[in-house]
């Protein structure tokens, strides 16, 4: 049978079937790209001053988690509703657009590895340094806080240093192993959220709730404990950076950076100019 609709018709049928069709990921690609160039070219001042202030708004996490930890009762499911205080620092941190390690220094790679030069693995090595240092810094800045500041009462303390003792049980390359999902499931975020629209929220809370409840290990979100208990006294400070910063930095690298950026990258290189 002929069809027997008009051109207008047909251009709307059309029109309509690319609304409702998700972007390619071509699209996503030079979505993710464009944010990864602007990254590189921030100030260093404005890439300091955000990721500091993502370091101390992590500490959400560990408030909400101890929060819940405090109230739920000793049962084996304790700890899975605990773990949904969880996301709470990363949605202040992510949809506030500030400097979180992991998300947008996985972002920035990919304009490197569209046009490798001297000049771009510099600029990514400045982002990286900047935003680590940032977030590290902010991180010590609220535990310390946290500790001795009377910012919560004693008995959510003492719950937010129990969640955190957790990090105690897992030896360094244990840590290493477990930071590179979460490198992987973090950089996906802004992936996810250039292909899709008006979910954010939702994207960052699943994402986040399944590093923490899966036993996942984020540099940044993990800093803020490990420094709660150095400010609380339980570990040293050689524990913090050797037996849980340094693993977790070079897990959630391999899998932000080695995995996830580069098989970003790989699935449409050939359909992208690199000119």
């Amino acid at each position: 049978m002929a069809d027997e609709r008009t051109n207008d018709e047909k251009t709307e049928d059309r029109q309509e079937a690319d609304e409702r069709s998700a972007p390619s990921a071509r699209v996503v690609y030079g979505a993710v790209i464009e944010q990864g160039e602007d990254e590189l070219k921030r100030p260093v001042a404005s890439l300091f001053w955000s990721s500091f202030a993502a370091g101390l708004m992590i500490m959400a996490s560990l408030w909400v988690s101890g929060a819940l930890h405090h109230y739920l009762p000793e049962t084996s499911w304790a700890g899975a509703v605990a773990d949904l205080g969880y996301p709470f620092g990363f949605l202040i941190v992510i949809l506030g657009r500030l400097q979180l390690f992991t998300e947008h220094t996985a972002v920035a790679v990919l304009p490197v590895l569209r046009k490798p030069s001297g000049r771009g693995a510099r600029g990514l090595a400045r982002l990286w340094a900047i935003v680590f240092l940032g977030n590290m810094l902010g991180a010590a800045a609220a535990a310390g806080l946290a500790a001795h500041g009377h910012v919560q009462s004693t008995e959510t303390l003492d719950a937010m240093v129990a969640v955190s003792r957790r990090l105690l049980d897992r030896a360094p390359l244990e840590t290493l192993m477990q930071a590179i999902p979460a490198g992987l499931l973090i950089a996906s975020i802004a992936w996810i959220r250039s292909a899709t629209e008006g979910s954010g929220f939702w994207i960052v809370f699943a994402i986040t709730y399944a590093i923490s409840v899966s036993g996942f290990a984020h540099v940044v979100a993990g800093a803020s404990e490990a420094f709660l208990l150095l400010w609380h006294g339980d570990v040293s400070a050689r524990w913090v950076a050797f037996g849980f910063v340094g693993p977790a930095l070079l897990g959630n690298i391999i899998g932000g950076t080695g995995l996830f950026a580069l098989l970003a990258h790989a699935q449409v290189k050939e359909e992208v100019p690199t000119a």
